[in-house]
């Protein structure tokens, strides 16, 4: 097991510059040598390249999160290796120091080496040929990845998807509900039932609604909902549908019936998906937590007026589902059941205490701006921090109605008694240990001065939270993702870490072998692509049975992740993913090929291993 400083010495350069060391690298991924095994490093995958020569030229690692790896075949587009699986001919013709010749129609070899090397190293039994490939890249997956080999993704790491130094923030805000309060599985049952039941008593649907329990983990956030038919979708960043994630009620729409639906594709197009706020006319993107019980009981009356022949009208039901909910919110009872029950609904309330002490303790000015009102808000933030909990801010905010908050100039802010009462006063400045309702942005850049980049906000709601902050005021923006704790245990698990790299592998071999379109080769690559379409089944279930992951859709990113990317600087589980780093700490995000560019760089070679930091050791921060 090497250490990480001899790891660093291993990849750094030796005194030629940066370009240079990155130039020969990919004169030597392109020459093809062969590859040996090297020690696993912080729980990644290494190979060591060598020359023809048999000299050592460069070791690079492959980790855990299915990016581009010396041993993989490569995905398409990107410029491939040269045979990582040779035939036993082209591995003697290597051993000898000769130069191994490329099968026809590889890519980068020209028309003449081309017919040259179909005589030199491809078999007259082409089945015979593409299926040997197959087993010796199958064997090479399996030895690159050995058991336990991928267990370095820390759930309590935080992710950039921007750099941000911290030394440069001095301002912290702060959502309130799923940012600063976590709360448990049990509020999504309790909104469900109460929106059942008000769909039954208030909007006079069918007793029978009622024999449909909550189904914890049916849906996911992220998906995007057809109001005029009635469907529960997965779409990714290019508006497409991801096949096998289309729902009408609880059950799955068959591929063939969804391209009949959509006039023989699977794209939506952009006049019909979401707005900008996930609200379009056609299309609605659910994307929040509290919206999982929502999506849970539009399945489930469907599914019920489905199941019982009861003719509907699914916009109908839309707009009802969305105002029973709605009232769950409106009536307080969220708030009530919460308030009842702090210990019950409230997850991990010392780590925001200890997120808010540490701050404060260095300096930091720290604002909430939170949609919910003062009177639940003190209730658990008392809980969590204490009765001082107030002395920790600058600025607080309640009942802001956000998103409009950030756009709306009109709104005047009104400052709140002892008692919870507004005042009539005018609000000429924003002071500490008052609270103060509504209001809007503008006067509240214009009040504090707190502009730009020194500002950072969390928050876990990327349109209303995140949005505006990021693209009209240019603030620095923290997305709380609590589903970062399911999927990077998933990710981390042998059996999806070996099946994502198998899956690139043959996607790989199936791209660089299409040229044998004769009737055995044909043959057997549609037994390959029938493999393929298999493995992305199953690493989709292992994440939900349903929708899989809510960042990808097979190999693209979802819709989701897309937007993830566009209004967030950084992103984790929670709040307290602050405390494993220093607050001069500068997070950097990973650079990760184009299309069009090498699949390695020197930067993923020397920290690509190490990107993730680990607990133990940053125990010393907390």
């Amino acid at each position: 097991m090497f250490s990480r400083n001899r790891l660093k010495r291993l990849f750094t350069p030796a005194p030629m510059s940066l370009k240079l060391a990155a130039t020969s690298l990919t004169r030597t991924l392109w020459s093809g040598g062969s590859r040996k095994r090297s020690p696993k490093v912080n729980g990644a995958c290494c190979v060591t390249l060598r020359g023809h020569d048999g000299t050592k030229e460069r070791s690079g690692c492959s980790g855990s999160s299915g990016g581009a790896s010396v041993g993989d075949v490569q995905p398409r587009s990107e410029p491939p290796l040269r045979d990582t699986t040779p035939t036993h001919a082209a591995a003697a013709a290597v051993a000898a120091g000769q130069r191994a010749e490329e099968p026809a129609g590889a890519p980068g070899v020209t028309g003449a080496r081309r017919r040259a090397s179909t005589t030199a190293t491809a078999p007259v039994d082409q089945k015979s040929y593409l299926w040997a490939r197959y087993s010796d890249l199958r064997r090479l997956v399996h030895e690159l990845i050995p058991p336990g080999a991928c267990k370095s993704l820390n759930s309590s790491a935080i992710y950039a998807n921007n750099e941000v130094s911290l030394a440069e923030v001095d301002i912290y805000g702060f959502d309130y509900d799923y940012t600063l309060a976590l709360y448990s599985n049990a509020l999504n049952t309790m909104i469900y039932n109460t929106a059942r039941d008000f769909l039954i008593e208030h909007f006079k649907y069918p007793e029978g609604i009622l024999s449909y329990d909550y189904i914890p983990n049916f849906a996911a956030r992220g998906l995007h909902y057809d109001i005029q038919k009635g469907l529960l979708m997965k779409i990714d960043a290019f508006h497409y549908i991801q096949s096998g994630t289309v729902y009408r009620g609880l059950k799955p729409v068959p591929d063939e019936e969804v391209l009949k639906l959509y006039g023989g594709t699977y794209h939506i197009p952009l006049q019909q998906d979401s707005g900008f706020y996930g609200k379009g006319p056609k299309v609605k993107q659910f994307m929040d937590i509290f919206s999982i019980p929502e999506m849970t009981l539009l399945a489930v009356a469907n599914d019920f007026f489905i199941t019982n022949d009861i003719d509907y009208d699914p916009v109908h039901l839309s707009k009802d589902v969305s105002e029973a909910i709605g009232m769950v919110h409106l009536k307080g009872f969220m708030y009530k059941w919460i308030m009842q029950d702090l210990d019950k609904f409230i997850l991990r309330g010392e780590e925001t205490d200890a997120v808010l002490h540490r701050l404060a303790s260095h300096g930091k000015k720290l604002f909430l701006i939170t949609n919910s009102p003062f009177s639940f808000v003190d209730k658990g933030m008392t809980h969590m921090v204490g009765k001082e909990w107030r002395d920790f801010f600058d600025v607080i905010i309640v009942q802001a109605d956000k998103p409009h908050f950030f756009t709306d100039c009109v709104k005047p802010f009104r400052r709140l008694d002892g008692n919870g009462d507004l005042r009539w006063e005018k609000i000429s400045s924003l002071d500490k240990g008052h609270i103060y309702k509504q209001g809007n942005l503008f006067d509240f850049l214009r009040l504090t001065g707190w502009r730009g980049s020194k500002v950072l906000y969390f928050g876990d709601h990327l349109y209303s939270d995140l949005a505006d902050l990021m693209l009209r005021h240019g603030w620095r923006t923290g997305a709380i993702v609590p589903e970062l704790e399911h999927e990077t245990k998933v990710v981390s698990t042998d059996r999806y870490a070996l099946s994502l790299t198998w899956l690139q592998a043959l996607t790989g071999l199936m791209e660089r072998l299409q040229m044998h379109r004769d009737p055995n080769s044909k043959q057997v690559l549609d037994e390959w692509q029938k493999e393929r379409e298999e493995l992305r089944v199953m690493t989709k279930n292992l994440f939900n049975p349903q929708f899989g992951s809510i960042f990808r859709t097979c190999h693209n990113p979802t819709y989701f992740s897309r937007r993830l990317s566009r209004f967030s600087d950084l992103y984790m589980a929670s709040l307290s993913c602050l405390l494993n780093y220093d607050l001069s700490h500068t997070f950097y995000p990973r650079r990760t090929p184009l299309q069009h560019e090498a699949p390695l760089w020197m930067d993923q070679l020397c920290t690509g291993c190490m990107k993730t930091p680990f607990l133990e050791e940053m125990a010393q921060i907390r």
